[in-house]
Order: structure tokens, then sequence, then C-alpha cells
């Protein structure tokens, strides 16, 4: 090997090392690999920065600001609704395994799947909460579930992207939206059938880091009926409102007139004002019923606001008045979202109730409430509350229309994929679904800039001759095998990689020597770039492999073996299936 050589197996060898022990940020590893090679002259300038212009990571930073949008506006939220049910009583595990995991699969191909696991896995987790359900039961599913999913279309994960993105650098045609979707349908379907029939045998019930936490205060909030919605002239049982865990139906003020106790049959009314009692992380979860409107929003001038939740506790200042009288909203610019009073359960309207010294309300406000009323003495200990943010309901339309849209332009090739995707982006934050700072919060910049740096080290393989010794070694490890032997040893690799390095990280290295392998043992280097981009997603035998299975590490509670047990199967179900699959659609 020549000394670029011998000098670049060094810089991934301590890359490797420094990517394993998680002990610096991915990002930084990569960065500080490249810019080694780049300082030893393995690759010059465009070779180890030329990443930060390949459309791979800007595709990707597009994709999480539209992800941010389905979050916010609850696009989703009336879907996952229906998949779940509002009070759904348990069944078969099996059976809820097909509501979760099919649909997550299908919508995966579409939206890239770490953003969506990002949104879909604390409704998960509140369902399991709410009826009873342990999450360890649905959480790994669900990231599983994603995973196949992404490997239906060029959307589906960054890793695709970045995979069109080494063919772009190479030279190649990159890959229509749809173009492997017969190979990625047919490892996501055998995929998810074999996970809905072992999850059940292999997975532990065991309880995530929230469940853990005992909360023992109880917060009154107001929801409104919205008229012409799901709840509209519905009883309260069929609206899913009687057996709400850690919720209770308080009572219905309706008009001029309060119902308490509130009878199952009761139907109810538009703008009937609903007062429910329980724990605060499960009052929050009401704003996401489909059919409810927090009565705190309505009080908002600017309903489509980037808002937070915020905690804070009455101080002297505001003892002994109502919500009206202090004129909350227009003193504060922020609405009460719920109350909590120590011994006691608030009852009535909100908005009449007298504060008392300590009483803790959750509030509805934008992001500077805390620099402008941290030191009132009308409110003590103003913090940030840990909880989603308010969704803006009346948006979520210009964010279906806009991923519809996404995804019929760049399937008709009407225009590029990342310019629809920036496009796309650019379309949330114009039409005020997102703030141009809740846009940039939305990316995942370590991701971003991970695969835009992982692209050097890929060019350093080439063009130090790495990546010929390598294919060398490969080929005659798998002479006798003929090409598909070469295609599966490629694909085994990469899934090795992956459990190492990010995805993205064991693409990009082992592409080039793909390419090297392709070139000499004949074989069609599509098929190979198929291999590696199933090899690299298809991450299920580590929680570090993937990062979504990394998302729902903790809050299922799960340990490291869990992964590894349930995982085994479906990574050699996924290995066989591309394996036979690849050449049908794309002859070696």
């Amino acid at each position: 090997m020549t000394p670029d050589a011998w000098i670049t197996v060094a810089v991934l060898a301590a890359t490797i090392v420094a990517l394993v022990s998680e002990r610096f940020p991915a990002a930084v590893v990569t960065l500080m690999a490249v810019i080694t090679l780049f300082v030893t002259g393995v690759v010059d300038h465009f070779g180890a920065f030329g990443g930060l212009a390949n459309p791979a990571p800007i595709t990707i930073a597009a994709l999480y600001v539209l992800a941010a949008g389905v979050e916010t506006t609850g696009a989703l939220s009336g879907l996952t609704e229906r998949i779940l049910g509002k009070d759904r009583p348990a069944t078969s595990e099996r059976r809820e395994l097909v509501r979760i995991c099919a649909p997550t699969a299908a919508a995966s191909g579409l939206i890239a799947n770490t953003p969506l696991v990002a949104m879909l896995a604390p409704r998960v987790e509140a369902w399991c909460r709410k009826t009873g359900r342990s999450a360890s039961r649905y959480l790994m599913p669900l990231s599983y579930a994603s995973v196949f999913g992404g490997v239906i279309t060029v959307l589906g994960t960054s890793t695709n992207l970045t995979v069109n993105g080494l063919m772009t650098s190479a030279g190649m045609e990159p890959f229509g939206i749809f173009e492997f979707s017969a190979v990625g349908l047919a490892v996501a379907g055998s995929g998810v059938i074999l996970l809905i029939l072992v999850a059940p045998m292999l997975l532990p019930r065991r309880q995530g880091a929230g469940s853990r936490v005992n909360t023992i205060r109880e917060f009154t909030i107001e929801m409104a009926v919205a008229t012409g919605g799901p709840l509209d002239g519905a009883t309260v049982e069929a609206g899913g409102l009687r057996h709400l865990r850690g919720v209770f139906l308080v009572e219905i003020q309706r008009r001029d007139h309060v119902i308490v106790p509130v009878a199952p049959d009761e139907i109810l009314e538009p703008d009937d004002r609903l007062v429910f009692a329980g724990d605060i992380a499960r009052i929050v979860d009401l704003q996401e019923m489909d059919g409810l409107t927090p009565v705190a929003q309505r009080h908002l001038a600017e309903p489509g606001a980037a808002l937070r939740f915020f905690e804070a506790v009455v101080g002297p200042g505001l003892v002994g008045l109502n919500l009206r009288e202090a004129d909350f909203r227009n003193r504060y610019g922020a609405a009460v979202f719920a109350i909590h009073r120590a011994g006691e359960r608030v009852g009535g309207k909100l908005g009449d109730v007298a504060l008392r010294l300590g009483d803790v309300l959750v509030l509805v406000a934008d992001r500077g409430f805390t620099r402008r009323w941290r030191d009132h003495d009308g409110l003590l200990l103003v913090s940030a509350f840990d909880a989603s943010v308010p969704l803006r309901r009346q948006k979520a339309w210009i964010v279906q229309l806009t991923t519809l849209a996404l995804v019929v332009s760049a399937a008709a090739n009407i225009i590029d994929l990342t310019q629809a995707a920036i496009l796309a982006a650019a379309a949330l934050v114009v039409t005020g679904v997102l703030t141009v700072g809740e846009a940039r919060d939305a990316i995942d910049l370590n991701t971003v800039l991970l695969v835009a740096f992982s692209f050097g080290l890929g060019e350093a393989v080439d063009a130090s001759g790495l990546d010929t010794v390598l294919a060398s070694a490969t080929i005659d490890a798998l002479d006798g095998f003929g090409k598909l032997g070469v295609l599966f040893g490629v694909l085994v690799a990469t899934l090795l990689a992956t459990e190492l390095l990010s995805n993205n990280a064991a693409a990009i290295l082992i592409f080039p020597i793909a390419v090297e392998v392709s070139s000499s043992a004949g074989v069609d280097i599509r098929a190979m770039a198929v291999a590696i981009l199933i090899g690299a997603s298809c991450s299920f035998l580590t929680p570090i492999g993937y990062q979504t299975n990394t998302l729902v590490y903790g809050m299922g509670g799960y340990r490291f073996s869990d992964f590894t047990r349930v995982g085994a199967p479906l990574t050699a179900l996924a290995a066989i299936v591309a394996t036979l699959t690849i050449p049908l659609v794309f002859p070696l």
C-alpha cells in the first residue's frame, strides 16, 4: 500500500474508535479526521470539504424543517389517533403492532425516518401511558418499522440521500424517488411481518425513564369542543373522554350552566368548555386530541406565533385576583393553560379563580417570556416547561399540501429533489408555519455536518488507493461465489460497518470500495449502491447503530441486549431478501 493509504487506514481506525466511544460528537470526530487527511496531503481542499456543497446534506437539512412543520401543526396527529385509538382496550399485541408498524413503515417511505420517529415515539408513549400498556413493547417495533420503511424510497432516510450524493460525485445518475422501491418493499414487507411475529415473544416489559417519575400534582385545564370536529355531536363515551388514564373530566360548562357530574351518554355541543383535572403530563397530551382546543390558545392574539409552555408560581403581586381582574393576557402576554393548587382541586372557569400564593400556572407564551418576567413579584420561579409546544392546527393543511407537492414534483422529475426540498422548507417559513428560528432549530446540525464531512473520508479512501486494495481482498475472499456472492459480501460489510459507525458514515466508507469491486468483478454499480443503502439503513443489532434506535432506547427503558435479541433475525432476513431481490430489479 502507498503511504497515503496507510495514513488513511490509521485515520479511519482512530475515527471508528472515537465514534464507538461516543465521547465526542460524531460531526466533530469526522471533521478532525478530514482535517488530518487534508493537512497530511491525502486529499486536497475540495476532496476534504467538497461535501459541504453536495446536495445530500442540503436536502437532509430541508427535510428536517419539513418534519418540524408536521410536528408543530399536528399534521399527523389525526392519523396517529385513528391508528392508536383514543381509548382502545387492550387486544392482541400483534394486532396492535400491525396498527403501529404498517402505517409507520409506509409513512417512513416519504418522511425521513429519524424525524418521523421523533414525532411518533412521544405519541406512542403517551398512548401507552393513558391505556396502561408497557411502552417497551411498542417503541422498538416503531423504530424498526421506520427503518424498514426508510428503504422504500429515496426520501425515506438520510442514508439514501447520502448514497445519491455519492453517485452524483462519482459522475453517475442518482436514483429516482421510486427507482429501488420494488426491492425496498420486499425488504420492508417481509421485515415488518417478521417483526410483528417475533416482537411479542422477545421484547421485555420495562419501564421508561418518564414512567418511573411519579408526578403527584393535579392540574386543572379547560378545553373547548371544536365546531364541526369529531367530538361535535358525539357522546362523552363515544368521544373517548370517559376513561382517560390519569385525567378526569370534572364538568362541562355550557353557556350559562354547568353540567356536573358528567354522564357517559352526555352529548357534546360546539363550544362546550370541558374542565379536566389530572397529571400535568397527561393534561398536556389533551391538546393533541382532535376536536379539542385549549381555551388558553383561543385568547392569544397571535395563535400562529412561536409559542412554548412555561411553568410559574403565583407571587404576592397576583394574590386575591382572578385572571380577568389581573388582565393576565394583556399584562403578561401569556395565557393560562392549567392551574395547580396544593391540597385541593381548582373548580369553575379558570378565568374566575381567585389566585393564591403558591398556585402553579402552566402558561402558553412566546420564547421571551422567561426573560421578561423572571424577576416580577407577580410570578415566581418562571421556567420553560418540559412539554411539547402548543399545536398550530390551523396551518396543518399547508404542511400536508407542501409535502404532497414535494413528492409529486420530485417523482415526476419536474424539479430536482434538492430544489423541491428547499422550496418546501422555505414555503413553511414564508407561510408562517415555522419561524426562522424554529426552522433553524429543527435542523439536526450534527447529522448534517456528519454527512458533509464524511464525504472527505470516502474521497481519501479513493484518492489513496485504499479502495483498490480492499476491493481486491474482497474479490479474492469471495472468489467462487460469483456476482451474487460479491453483492452479498458488500451488503454484509455495510451491515457490520453501520453497527460500529453511523449509517451515513458506513455508506460513505463502503461506497468507493464497492465502486472498485463493481469494476473488477463486473457487477452493476447501481445494484451495489442499493445493497449499500439497505445495509447501512437496516441497523437492528444495537441502540447506537441507527438514530431511531437511540431515540427510543431511554424512552422504552431498554437494555443494550434487547436490541441484539430482537434485531438478529431481522438483520439476517434483510440481508437474504435484499440479496435475492436486487438482481431481479438491477441485473448484475
